[in-house]
């Protein structure tokens, strides 16, 4: 019974933060925001469904999935990686910020390294 109420927790939780993450993917107003959505969100609940799959295969059919395992361990590896280099290209490619948006920090140093360079051409 606690394993069933587990298992469906892990599962409900993870579709609830998945269809968060798709809700900030049409309501957030940039593609950095939208981008920290998806990933935060999505990495979570993809790792609270492979974790409740896991376990209902551990508890009811007795076998622990070695392929689960790897499964929750690259989404927890790659996906917010993946999202933190889109959101990369997306700023050098220069896609503006929102104009909501109160800081930049990756402006100023983009700026100083180009003017290292500029010099370092002379």
């Amino acid at each position: 019974m606690i394993g069933e109420l587990l298992i469906g927790g892990l599962v409900l939780l993870g579709a609830l933060f998945c269809g968060l993450g798709a809700f900030g993917l049409f309501r957030l107003p940039d593609v950095y925001l939208r981008s920290h959505a998806a990933t935060k969100s999505a990495t979570l609940g993809v790792l609270c469904v492979l974790s409740g799959a896991f376990l209902f295969f551990f508890f009811y059919m007795n076998v622990a999935s070695v392929k689960l395992l790897l499964a929750i361990v690259f989404v927890f590896i790659t996906s917010p990686v993946a999202g933190h280099l889109n959101g990369r290209a997306a700023y050098r490619s220069g896609v503006p910020l929102w104009k909501g948006s109160v800081q930049d920090d990756l402006k100023p140093v983009l700026e100083e390294r180009q003017e290292q360079a500029d010099s370092q051409q002379k």
